[in-house]
């Protein structure tokens, strides 16, 4: 399950304290605790509710200033039921040690292959490793400043850099992205 950084921000300052999602089946568990950027968030009570009867109210403890709107944003964001989460801040998430990576022969074989794939792909020709290589050089790039860096539309970076992520080398900041422990193993491995 991925929150918004408004959302998480949000419950971090204990201004929200629920959240509306739409979902083919339900993503999270009740009593289960998300590790994110802000800290630790707690996932109260998981209901699946018919979105013509969220309340104003309840739309407001969303971070929304309406039910409409809440409603509007629902429409525009996935397929399946509705479903309303309580949410609360947990405190900052207890610091993990970052865990080496070793990529044995054929996964790393398997990611040459999966980056070759959407390097070919692309219009603008390889691409893969110069995006890993500047997240190395600079932690906490954001999506706009790559863009920025590259002349390119901002949602175009934002889809390159999520591709990355779904293939486990790169992984998101509190404002940004940096190589995951993977993706560094990666670069480093011959």
């Amino acid at each position: 399950m991925v929150l918004s950084n408004r959302i998480l921000r949000g419950v971090a300052a204990g201004e929200i304290t629920l959240a509306f999602q739409r979902w083919p089946s339900p993503q999270a568990n009740a009593g289960s605790q998300l590790r994110t950027a802000v800290g630790l968030i707690g996932i109260g009570e998981v209901a699946e509710v018919d979105p013509h009867e969220i309340t104003d109210g309840e739309a407001q403890r969303a971070g929304f200033t309406s039910a409409a709107g809440l409603r509007s944003s629902l429409d525009k964001h996935g397929r399946g039921a509705v479903y309303r989460l309580t949410l609360s801040y947990g405190g900052p998430a207890p610091a993990l040690p970052p865990e080496p990576v070793e990529l044995h022969p054929r996964e790393r074989a398997s990611i040459d292959r999966r980056l070759a794939q959407l390097d070919v792909s692309s219009p603008r020709g390889p691409w893969t490793k110069a995006i890993l290589e500047l997240l190395r050089q600079r932690p906490g790039l954001r999506p706009a400043e790559l863009a920025a860096d590259q002349g390119r539309p901002v949602s175009r970076c934002k889809s390159d850099v999520w591709q990355l992520r779904e293939l486990g080398l790169v992984e998101p900041l509190e404002t940004g992205f940096r190589l995951s422990p993977r993706g560094q193993s990666y670069l480093d491995s011959p």
